[in-house]
């Protein structure tokens, strides 16, 4: 589907709701403005429907396409219709409540003047929304066909599964690593059938090493098979493909052409019955899809093995959800084997490659990010041209270009389209914003998350909250592959870093300006831009005012030099912003019309140097995400701001008692980071009696998340921090003081629990246990101020949902069976003088799910030879894990060790 069909939907679709929504209040009831708005959005849900319908065709016609971007328009036009309608009505109360603000204006609303505006207005919308219809009924679009090529359909995947072996890079260790596990048991006394998940994005090469896997190890079994699924999977044809497949091998004859699914998926089941049987599914997505699938492979006692591939994470869980079954998840290839790759296919070797162009083929490697598909689309497509540098280097700049309009990467483009075409509509529109951003942009998923919503592609769905269901679409779009998630948390949250800037008009993204853009933007009309994104580090001088973007929800400024400036003039006319987000050192004071943004929502700060916010900020009732840098004063009155949900960066001892004080007020906060300065206790008591006092009353309310800052100082405080904040998911200390033992209002009690960043006086076994009790802790950062003198015991009772441990000091500790049954990542400090007197033993394997640990060597009161026998000993216990988790080992002795060498290395060199 064309991305300018589902950016249609997502302006289209939350245009439709808040009609409704405005039917709703008092300025519906209005009259005369009723019965236009009913009318409105009568027409635009009809429109609607017949977009969700254009929605399903993976390729439409140029006349369908156009008629959409028409009807984009019209949509976005609507919107600021009413939009200004109701702030220039409502202009002199803006701080009052919604119903209240209507009422009071009501009587404004019924000059002739007022009305005669909005009825003039809504009179050339319904203008342009007949000729919209005539449009689509006189071209008769719904009778169009779709755009088809002039050449039948090939599998993508077929150069996969024929790929020469010689051919193929970086394939080898994962297959060995895959191939003996899967037969590593085929003689012990486990004989379960058992299912391995390979899961990636379209074009990482799961085809590939699932079919590199199954020429390595066929002759382990009496029959079978390797199957493609795709996205609308006739499962009679799958299990009869099956059936042929392993019947062929067993030199046996039959008819299936008439057996219907049923009768197919019986006899499938008889042939495996008794056999030791190897299956490969290739390319599954959905759960229904394996849910069919599965009951046709019985589950024997013969070894038998399942290997599937998938695009979707979640779908790869399903299918491997046993603790004999596997999931493996792809990974790009590294810089070595893309080289190895690209030159291969090119020039033979790498030492083959003209010096020239040595530099632009590294620019291309890096614009294919280690995928193998691209790298063999591209290297194919140079391979056809001549070794010119100038040449490759506009094969550089049109890459994307050329993925749409060039044969030779016919495939790569159709692979890409598979993945993208499977997504709901909403899913569309919210991977196509990532377009203006610029390449290899690293995304915060809070920051996407917010622009989402202020760009009116979400809405509350099922009792969800938009900060909900926004989240939900971000982790939806991991799940499926989409996105490429960069500093995955413990909680599989992370940053992102795709898409085209078709469908997205109305978004002006400045990744660069000159004076000939700069004048191209002089001549345009810029009334209607709806989002400003400017990434630039100099010549914000040449950016039209802020006056020309009067309808502007969204304003993202990069630190850029004279931004402090320009900002200045013109704010207070961007009355219809959402989100500003503002970075630059040299932005030291706000402009005084932000005061006026009555719609904003996010006020994001936290990389300025502003140290106090304007006094009459706090009538921004509608704000929920105040991100400020650290130090700031909180404003007086902060309690009016109840619709806060994100509060970052205030001081409280830098503010007044009072302040401090309305922060109980804000009962819809999930998310509070404040800051204290260093001082005796004594000196700033009343201040920290009045916070615990704010977080005693938040932590009855939805408070979440508590980041708490002091870097000396005590914070002793919130020792007696009760009631319980049963709502609290994520606590977070920094500061040089230690709590004397885990703290009471850490217990049990704590169910949604999951992140723990808390410093002690000392470390113990019953503060261990006591925290091993948090049923959803996910990841806990423990320090300490004492030094443990004997090992400490992790036992196998506690800690179950726990995936990331780091011990930041010496300690010696062993896990012991069944110890964190969920734990992916290890950090910890060990202690050698103590491991020594114990015998060294961390007791890693029983770590079953451990993905990689980094461990420090505390190397203090030690010899050499005892810290390389500590180093050795944990080198061993990884080996033997059948994880083979990537375990980092460091240390003073390491670091000591490598300058020796490259200092030795450096003298061979002189002599």
């Amino acid at each position: 589907m064309e991305p300018v069909v589902s950016s249609t939907h997502g302006t289209l679709a939350p245009l439709v709701a808040k009609l409704t929504a405005l039917l709703a209040d008092e300025c519906g009831r209005l009259k005369g403005v009723r019965r236009e708005i009913r009318s409105l959005r009568s027409e635009l849900t009809s429109m609607h429907a017949a977009l969700k319908e254009y929605t399903k065709q993976e390729d439409p016609s140029d006349q369908v396409k156009a008629w959409i971007s028409l009807v984009r328009e019209l949509a976005y036009d609507i919107e600021d219709v009413f939009d200004k309608f109701i702030k220039r009505i409502g202009k002199d109360n803006h701080h009052g409540g919604f119903k209240d603000f209507f009422r009071k204006t009501a009587r404004r609303l019924k000059t002739l003047g007022s009305r005669r505006g909005i009825a003039n207005q809504i009179d050339d919308l319904k203008a342009r929304i007949r000729q919209v219809k005539e449009l689509k009924n006189s071209y008769k679009l719904d009778d169009a066909p779709c755009s088809t090529s002039s050449h039948a359909a090939v599998d993508p995947r077929l150069h996969a599964l024929f790929a020469e072996e010689a051919h193929l890079v970086g394939v080898d260790g994962p297959r060995d690593d895959l191939a003996n596990w899967l037969v590593k048991e085929e003689n012990s006394s486990n004989k379960h059938r058992r299912v391995l998940s390979i899961v990636g994005f379209g074009g990482l090469g799961k085809t590939t090493l699932a079919d590199q896997v199954y020429r390595k190890i066929h002759g382990h079994f009496h029959c079978r098979a390797f199957v493609s699924v795709s996205q609308k999977p006739d499962i009679k044809k799958i299990v009869k493909d099956v059936i042929s497949q392993v019947s062929c091998q067993d030199k046996s004859k039959q008819d299936i052409s008439e057996w219907d699914e049923k009768k197919s998926i019986a006899k499938l089941r008889e042939l495996l019955q008794d056999k030791r049987y190897l299956i490969i599914i290739d390319d599954i997505w959905s759960k229904p899809a394996w849910d069919a699938i599965k009951c046709a492979f019985p589950e024997n006692s013969h070894s038998s093995r399942i290997i599937v591939t998938t695009r979707i994470v979640d779908v790869a869980r399903l299918c491997s959800p046993g603790s004999d079954d596997r999931m493996y998840e792809m990974e790009v290839l590294s810089d070595i084997h893309s080289r190895r790759l690209f030159f291969k296919r090119i020039f033979g070797s790498e030492e083959s490659c003209p010096p020239m162009l040595k530099e632009i083929s590294n620019e291309i490697l890096k614009k294919c990010g280690g995928l193998p598909l691209a790298i063999i689309s591209i290297s194919s497509l140079l391979s056809s041209r001549t070794a010119v540098k100038e040449e490759w280097e506009k094969i550089k700049r049109s890459i994307g270009f050329a993925l749409e309009k060039n044969q030779s990467l016919e495939t790569m483009s159709t692979i890409l389209s598979l993945s993208y075409n499977h997504l709901p509509p909403n899913l569309k529109t919210c991977l196509l914003y990532l377009s203006i951003f610029p390449e290899d942009y690293i995304i915060e998923r809070e920051r996407l998350v917010r622009l989402w919503i202020a760009e009116g592609f979400i809405s509350e769905e099922c009792g969800q909250s938009q900060q909900e269901v926004a989240e939900s679409y971000f982790y939806e779009l991991i799940n499926k592959s989409m996105v490429q998630p960069v500093g995955i948390g413990y909680d599989g949250g992370g940053q992102t870093s795709l898409a085209n800037h078709q469908g997205f008009i109305r978004r002006l993204s400045v990744q660069y300006i000159d004076q000939e853009l700069a004048s191209a933007l002089a001549s345009e009309d810029l009334r209607h831009v709806r989002s400003l994104t400017v990434t630039i580090t100099s010549g914000i001088e040449r950016l039209p005012s802020l006056v020309e973007f009067e309808a502007l929800r969204v304003v993202d400024f990069a630190d850029c030099e004279g931004l402090g400036q320009y900002i200045m003039n013109g704010m207070e006319k961007l009355i219809q912003l959402r989100y500003l987000r503002l970075r630059g050192r040299g932005i030291s004071k706000l402009p005084s019309g932000i005061v006026m943004l009555g719609d904003l929502e996010t006020l994001d700060i936290q990389y300025t140097a502003v140290q106090e916010l304007p006094d009459k900020i706090v009538q921004l009732t509608k704000l929920q995400h105040l991100i400020t840098a650290g130090g700031t004063k909180i404003p007086d009155g902060i309690g009016n701001m109840m619709s806060l949900r994100v509060v970052t960066g205030f001081n409280i001892t830098g503010s007044s008692t009072h302040a401090v004080e309305g922060l109980r007020n804000l009962t819809s906060l999930d998310e509070l980071n404040v800051d204290l300065d260093s001082g005796k206790s004594d000196e700033y008591k009343s201040h920290e009696e009045m916070l615990l006092s704010s977080l005693r009353k938040l932590g009855r309310c939805k408070l979440q998340y508590l980041q708490i800052t002091r870097i000396d100082g005590s914070l002793e405080f919130l020792e007696s921090w009760f009631p319980l904040p049963y709502s609290l998911q994520k606590f977070h200390m920094s500061s040089s003081y230690c709590f004397t033992d885990v703290p009471k209002w850490i217990a049990p009690a704590l169910t949604s629990l999951s992140y723990l960043d808390i410093n002690l006086t000392e470390l113990t076994e019953e503060g261990l246990h006591t925290l091993g009790e948090l049923s959803a802790l996910l990841c806990l950062k423990l320090c300490w101020e004492k030094d443990p003198e004997e090992r400490l015991t992790i036992q196998g009772t506690g800690f179950p949902c726990l995936k990331e441990f780091v011990l930041s000091d010496g300690a010696y500790v062993t896990f012991m069976e069944g110890a964190m049954p969920k734990l992916e990542n290890l950090r910890l400090s060990v202690a050698v003088s103590v491991a020594k007197t114990c015998g060294f033993y961390l007791g890693i394997e029983h770590l079953t799910c451990l993905k990689q640990a980094r461990i420090w060597l505390d190397n203090e009161d030690v010899t050499t030879s005892e810290s390389k026998a500590a180093a050795a000993a944990v080198t061993k216990e990884a080996g033997a894990h059948p994880n083979r988790p990537i375990v980092t080992i460091e240390g003073r002795w390491y670091e000591e060790a490598a300058a020796s060498h490259e200092e030795k290395n450096n003298e061979d060199g002189d002599n």
